[in-house]
């Protein structure tokens, strides 16, 4: 079988998120779970399934690019099969992640909820949403006049003039796509539902969530399930109160979130597992956090994992031969490498990050063409190391090596230097929970050597 080269560039785009009920994606797809030290997904998909209620709610995180959303949109699969009717959705495509507030999260919801409803043929009597959006209608069109916004008079919000039918998400987004590109704009939606948090909420749970229950049980659905992805980017700034915006929203807002009447999955930020304020998390939750780490391509003293390096060169050679039995990619490894050191270096140095592993390929598809030579490997990871350098201070240099010799990460301060930005990675492996060590691209500087 010979590589089909447009075809391999486009599998390893480190952009693409895959979409695990899609059969072109799912060909793409490698269960790290053996690998990651605990079953996640499995765990998620019990608490939701097992549930003698038709109400949970769980937290879901990691870092940026770990492959949280791929994860996810397995879970969504995984949960179709059985039955259930699974919401999922990118928060950050319905907000402005630099400035999030509570109401902006249920609206996203209601909205998503109420148009997969609506696609899925399940009748809505959303009386009570229907006052709320007016009165924002009403509120928007007298106060921003000038401002060209542009929102539908009051008798026509969420009409679709070509069905000459009410649609809820049609509604909601008429205004919502207003304020996510108006500061003005939020600025007024919010003063107009922020005193209404708890009324969104009744109107969600009894116009969407407790309607629809009904109507999927009827035809024999398990459930209803919300999966807001993409809520770990927002921006955590500190807000006028003194509180990051994570710690406003997910921990003084938090029992708010938790009250909607179906199961619901929400990402979170990473950072909140390093805060004090985790204990409080997860009081208002009910559950610890679920935490996707790194892929092991190494042991807590060092040694190698052979079995996540293996895992790591099936992602690759998937990619470039995804019709052949993963016993069988070996014997082409020579059209993509030079030699399968080559590959296992590559696999090595992304410390079992997905995405960093991605991004390396793909630069060095942009380089050269295949096989890859050891030389053209070693040029890639050098300009990716020398990226990463410039913006590591003598001080944090002093932290890597105090995180490489004790493999651990204390408190906030220490996440906001490492963590975030990549310097370091967590593991975690069945008998001793979390341990981190450094992003193996730095490793090979002098500064290690001090």
């Amino acid at each position: 079988m010979k590589l089909n080269l447009r075809q391999f560039f486009q599998a390893v785009n480190p952009a693409k998120t895959l979409d695990y009920a899609k059969a072109d994606d799912r060909q793409y797809y490698i269960d790290f779970t053996a690998v990651r030290g605990s079953q996640l997904i499995q765990q998620l998909k019990r608490t939701i399934s097992w549930s003698d209620s038709p109400q949970t709610c769980q937290l879901f995180t990691g870092h940026i690019g770990c492959g949280k959303s791929t994860e996810l949109l397995r879970l969504k699969s995984e949960l179709e099969e059985e039955g259930f009717h699974v919401v999922y959705f990118e928060s950050s495509q319905d907000m402005d992640m630099a400035d999030v507030d509570i109401s902006d999260i249920l609206l996203a919801i209601a909205q998503q909820v109420s148009r997969s409803l609506e696609l899925a043929g399940i009748q809505l009597k959303p009386t009570r949403f229907q006052n709320l959006l007016k009165g924002a209608a009403d509120l928007l069109n007298s106060n921003v006049t000038g401002l060209k916004v542009g929102i539908p008079q009051v008798g026509d919000i969420g009409i679709d003039a070509e069905e000459n039918t009410y649609s809820l998400s049609l509604g909601i987004g008429e205004i919502t796509t207003k304020a996510r590109n108006s500061r003005d704009v939020r600025t007024l939606l919010r003063e107009y539902t922020e005193p209404r948090v708890n009324v969104i909420l009744e109107a969600i749970n009894q116009d969407l969530i407790e309607s629809a229950q009904k109507q999927l049980q009827q035809r024999g659905k398990a459930g209803l399930v919300v999966i807001v992805d993409n809520l770990d980017r927002i921006d955590n700034r500190t807000r006028n109160t003194g509180r990051t915006a994570s710690e406003y929203l997910f921990v003084d807002r938090g029992e708010q979130l938790n009250q909607l009447r179906c199961h619901i999955v929400y990402t979170i930020p990473l950072i909140l597992t390093f805060s004090n304020d985790l204990g409080s998390l997860t009081n208002r939750f009910g559950s610890d956090p679920q935490l996707l780490p790194m892929v092991q391509t190494h042991e807590r003293d060092g040694s190698l994992c052979k079995a996540g390096i293996e895992l790591l060169r099936q992602m690759i050679l998937a990619r470039a031969f995804p019709n052949l039995e993963p016993e069988k990619r070996h014997d082409l490894i020579p059209q993509i490498f030079d030699e399968i050191e080559t590959l296992d270096r590559l696999c090595l140095v992304s410390g079992g990050h997905v995405r960093n592993l991605l991004v390396l390929l793909s630069n060095c598809l942009k380089r050269d063409e295949p096989p890859f030579s050891r030389q053209t490997i070693e040029r890639v990871i050098a300009q990716r190391r020398n990226d990463l350098i410039k913006a590591i201070t003598p001080e944090e240099w002093e932290l890597l090596r105090q995180v490489r010799q004790y493999k651990t990460v204390r408190g906030e301060q220490e996440y906001q230097t490492l963590l975030k930005s990549l310097f370091v990675f967590e593991y975690r492996d069945d008998d001793e929970g979390s341990w981190f060590d450094i992003n193996p691209i730095l490793l090979e500087v002098n500064e290690f050597n001090v």
